[in-house]
């Protein structure tokens, strides 16, 4: 009698049993293999018959597992696929394509169907999915593709929120403060606020055409302008109810112009014009600069330094020059207040001044005599009209 014992099929003689073996040997090895195809396949347990062809089996030739400790890529790397957790483990063929020239992984087939990754949540569920009838990726919640769309990406804009009567924002969550910006849907604004409710501390908010800086708190605001050099604002000093615009960045300090309620201009430095016109302006209550010197020679008047002059002889007789007056077709004048000295001085005038009555009024004689001269010119100095305003003043 030629009969093995066996429990798997690796223990199985090929060429048992022998024909002259008796029939109650044969019933014993059928009932033998029974047994080692349910101990060797026990897993099989259903009734669902097995479909895959040979060449389907073969695909896991070498491979020991669906996930490999190893890791991918390793030289032991045997998975055919790999996936992390205790659940259920789905690999649908034609719905997920893994290539390595170059690395690829493809969800779907190109056929006319949404495709979607859904996150099952204990409270909420999200997809990331592509809807494929409106041509649209998009990240929502829920389960069902195209509703509560949290983000959409068609072309080549980026949307946040569906449409929906609710806020809709990014928050950045601090180690220390929290801030957002968010679309204030009740109120029809766009924000950008300190914290993570929307609505609470606006910082810049946007309403149809109009940019609103500030939330009416008790504050300053202002923008800065971080320089290389030197910093600049533009802000309100909510203390004085006023705006200004200065350099630094501390409100109330070296403020350039300040403009209260009442539309009112307060001035910290001068305007430079350029030589460009101020128009229909009421001036009250002003200054002009002037330039004082001393001495003898030859003394330029200098139009840069101002249109008011005074000069105290002292030691000799004095030579006037006029420097730098407005251009052809532009007026300008000026006024020199003399002084005499201690003995009399004589004053040569430039040759393009034109006095009234064709020559130079005579200097009053005279300690600290004061005489008082003006002129003007409307062709850049190529004729200054001279008068004596004033003479024997001391």
């Amino acid at each position: 009698m030629a009969k093995e014992t066996a429990t798997y099929i690796s223990q199985l003689v090929a060429t048992n049993p022998v024909a002259s073996d008796s029939v109650s040997v044969g019933d014993d090895h059928l009932r033998m293999l029974k047994t080692v195809l349910k101990t060797q396949f026990s897993g099989l347990s259903g009734t669902t018959a097995i479909s895959a062809s040979e060449a389907e089996l073969n695909l896991l030739d070498g491979k020991t597992s669906l996930g490999d400790a190893s890791g991918p890529g390793s030289a032991t790397d045997n998975a055919i696929a790999r996936f992390d957790g205790t659940g259920g483990k789905t690999l649908q063929n034609s719905t997920v394509t893994i290539s390595d020239d170059p690395p690829v992984v493809t969800v779907g087939d190109g056929t006319a169907e949404d495709i979607a990754v859904k996150f099952d949540g204990n409270a909420k569920d999200f997809y990331i999915a592509l809807d494929d009838s409106a041509d649209k990726l998009v990240v929502g919640e829920g389960s069902t593709v195209g509703t509560n769309s949290i983000l959409t990406i068609t072309d080549d804009t980026v949307t946040l929120g569906d449409g929906a009567a609710v806020d809709t924002s990014i928050v950045f969550d601090g180690n220390a403060k929290d801030f957002y910006v968010a679309l204030d849907d009740s109120a029809d604004k766009l924000l950008i606020g300190e914290g993570s409710t929307v609505g609470t501390n606006p910082i810049l908010t946007l309403t149809d055409d109009t940019v609103t800086v500030g939330d009416g708190a008790a504050v300053d605001t202002y923008l800065n302008f971080d320089g290389n050099a030197v910093d600049y604002r533009i802000g309100l000093d909510d203390g004085t109810d006023k705006l200004e615009i200065g350099a630094g960045t501390a409100h109330g300090t070296t403020a350039a112009i300040a403009i209260d309620s009442a539309a009112d201009m307060l001035l910290g430095g001068y305007i430079n014009f350029q030589d460009e016109q101020a128009i229909r302006p009421e001036i009250k209550d002003y200054s002009e600069s002037y330039t004082a010197s001393s001495g003898t020679g030859t003394v330029t008047l200098d139009l840069t330094n101002g249109n008011v002059f005074q000069h105290t002889a002292s030691g000799g007789n004095v030579t006037f020059a006029f420097s730098n007056p407005p251009a052809s077709g532009k007026a300008g004048s000026l006024t020199l207040k003399w002084i005499q000295d201690s003995s009399d001085r004589t004053i040569t005038w430039p040759g393009a001044v034109d006095w009234a009555g064709g020559s130079a009024p005579s200097v009053t004689s005279g300690s600290a005599k004061v005489d008082v001269y003006t002129f003007f010119t409307v062709d850049g100095g190529t004729i200054w009209y001279g008068f004596q305003a004033g003479a024997d003043m001391g």
